[in-house]
């Protein structure tokens, strides 16, 4: 049984709907490259349906997988913080569908609104957190001596 949440449910209703509002459903069809380290992070998804690799770039080796996510989660934090570039790169493992968000909109909607902002911005962060300590223990499981790949969260 899964226990993942939709990043949405985080929100106030009220954050929920104005965020909505900036959404369109697209489709990334599996093999589908979403988006490339260092690119211009311009778009944020939040995933339906389908399942999404999240990537680095290793010099000398094929791209490591630090993540694989799925239904509810948030695909892209680097909209929020500038340069606006993405940190990691995106990978459709399956047929995706997600709500798409123009992140320019999106952060003008948190400006005008400080209620959504900071809705948004918490339940960014929360994501942020996460993916960090995934980080962290991918990067560990992939180049660490076996058993130092303990996750924080897990630690606490």
């Amino acid at each position: 049984m899964s226990t993942r949440h939709s990043i949405l449910e985080q929100m106030t209703p009220e954050a929920r709907e104005a965020l909505l509002a900036h959404s369109r459903q697209v489709t990334f069809p599996a093999g589908t490259r979403i988006f490339k380290e260092r690119q211009r992070a311009e778009n944020f998804w939040i995933i339906e349906c389908g399942a999404v690799d999240l990537d680095t770039h290793v010099p000398g080796r094929k791209n490591a997988v630090i993540d694989t996510l799925g239904y509810g989660d948030l695909l892209g934090w680097s909209w929020m913080f500038r340069p606006y570039t993405w940190h990691l790169g995106a990978v459709a493992t399956h047929d995706v569908i997600a709500l798409e968000f123009d992140a320019s909109a999106v952060r003008d909607l948190c400006s005008e609104n400080s209620d959504v902002g900071r809705s948004v911005s918490t339940a960014v962060a929360a994501v942020i957190a996460d993916r960090l300590d995934a980080t962290r223990t991918r990067l560990l499981d992939l180049f660490a001596p076996r058993g130092s790949a303990t996750p924080l969260a897990h630690a606490r």
